[in-house]
C-alpha cells in the first residue's frame, strides 16, 4: 500500500488531486490511500441537483465553498473538525458499491483508539453508537476504482443542518426527525489519551494503524510526495471541474413531470420533459452510485414515448444496474411512469 497526505486546505483542489493519481499514476496492483481536510465546504454527489441540497444564503453568507465530486452518493457538509480518506484499487480488485471493503480497515483501526461501538451500516455509513460520523462514495472509470469517506472528528454540527437541505423522505427513511439527531463527532468515543486529538494526528494514528507501524519514518518509502509537474496537470482539473460554475451547478432543463421516490439504496429523482406525450429530455438527480454515467440512460429515453411499458423495454434492454446500483430494473420503471 502507499500512501499521500495532502497539504491543500481546498476541497477542490484535493479532489483534482484524487482524480489526477487515480487517472494518471500507476502503483501497479497496491492500493493508494489518501489523507486530506478542508476548510468550511459542501460537496455535492455526482448527480444531485446542487440548488436543492443546499441552504444558498446561508452559505454564500458563511463562506461555505460548494463543489460536485465525480461519485455518486449525498451532499456532505465539511470543516477542519473533519478527516476525509480515498482508497484507490483496480476496479478488479473491488465489487463496485462493496462499501465494507474500504471502509473496515478504518474501523478496525478506530477500535484500537477506542471506539468500539464503530460499525459499517446500511449502504455507505460508518456509524458509533447507532449515530453516523461518516459517510462513503465510490466511482470507478478506466479500470481504477475510488472509495473516498469523511470521519467527523469535531465538525461544527451547528452549520449542518442549517447548510445543508435534506429531504424529508429521507429522514424519514431513517426513523429520525432531524439531521442533526442522526450525526456525531467521533472523539466523545475515543480513548481517553486521544481526547485532545488534532485532526492531522488523528490521520498520522490512521496511518499507523493500517500499515501497522509504531512511527511513520518506518513507512517513508511508502510515501508518495505530489511533485510540481503533478501539480501542473492538478491546476487544469480543478479549474475544468471544482472551480468551474457549470460543473458545480450545472442548468436544470424545465420539466413537466417530475417522479421521486426513496430507495433502501438511494433516492432517484427523475425530470421529464413530455411534448406530445414524448420524451423530449430527461434528467436525473438523486443520490444513487452507479459506474457509469446516468446522463447515458438519460438519453436512450429521449424520443421515447412516455408510456410505462416503453420505458421499461428501453431500461431492460439498457439495464440500469451499472447506472443505479443495487435498485431492481422493474422499480425504477415503476417509478418513471
Amino acid at each position: 500500500m502507499r500512501y499521500v497526505s495532502m497539504t491543500s486546505h481546498n476541497i477542490g483542489m484535493n479532489l483534482a488531486t484524487e482524480q489526477y493519481l487515480m487517472n494518471n499514476k500507476d502503483f501497479g496492483k497496491e492500493p493508494l490511500v489518501l489523507f486530506y481536510y478542508e476548510e468550511p465546504c459542501i460537496i455535492v454527489g455526482r448527480n444531485q441537483n446542487t440548488l436543492e441540497e443546499i441552504n444558498h444564503d446561508y452559505v454564500k453568507e458563511h463562506n461555505i465553498r460548494v463543489t460536485r465530486r465525480l461519485s455518486g452518493g449525498g451532499a456532505v457538509y465539511q470543516d477542519l473538525g473533519n478527516l476525509c480518506f480515498s482508497f484507490v484499487v483496480p476496479s478488479d480488485s473491488e465489487e463496485f458499491g462493496d462499501f465494507k471493503s474500504f471502509t473496515q480497515p478504518i474501523v478496525d483501526v478506530l477500535h484500537q483508539m477506542g471506539a468500539t461501538s464503530a460499525e459499517v451500516s446500511g449502504r455507505n455509513d460508518i456509524l458509533v453508537d447507532g449515530k453516523k460520523f461518516s459517510g462513503n462514495a465510490m466511482y470507478s472509470r478506466n479500470g481504477k476504482t475510488f472509495s473516498h469517506g469523511t470521519l467527523m472528528l469535531d465538525v461544527d454540527l451547528s452549520v449542518v443542518a442549517d447548510a445543508l437541505h435534506v429531504a424529508k423522505d429521507k429522514i424519514a427513511s431513517k426513523g429520525i426527525k432531524s439531521v442533526r439527531s442522526r450525526v456525531t463527532n467521533l472523539r466523545p468515543y475515543l480513548d481517553e489519551k486521544y481526547q485532545n486529538i488534532d485532526v492531522p494526528t488523528f490521520r498520522d494514528e490512521l496511518l499507523k494503524g493500517l500499515f501497522h507501524v509504531d512511527n511513520l519514518d518506518e513507512i517513508k518509502d511508502k510515501q508518495y510526495i505530489v511533485t510540481p509537474e503533478d501539480q501542473k496537470e492538478i491546476d487544469k482539473i480543478y479549474e475544468q471541474y471544482y472551480n468551474n460554475w457549470d460543473w458545480v451547478y450545472g442548468k436544470s432543463p424545465e420539466f413537466t413531470i417530475k417522479r421521486r421516490k426513496h430507495f433502501d439504496m438511494g433516492t432517484i429523482d427523475a425530470r421529464f420533459d413530455i411534448e406530445n406525450g414524448v420524451i423530449k429530455n430527461v434528467k436525473f438527480y438523486g443520490d444513487f452510485f452507479g459506474p457509469q454515467d446516468i446522463n447515458k440512460l438519460a438519453e436512450k429515453l429521449q424520443g421515447v414515448k412516455y408510456d410505462h411499458d416503453a420505458i421499461a423495454k428501453v431500461l431492460e434492454e439498457e439495464g440500469t444496474q451499472q447506472y443505479i446500483t443495487g435498485i431492481p430494473t422493474a422499480e425504477v420503471a415503476d417509478l418513471l411512469a
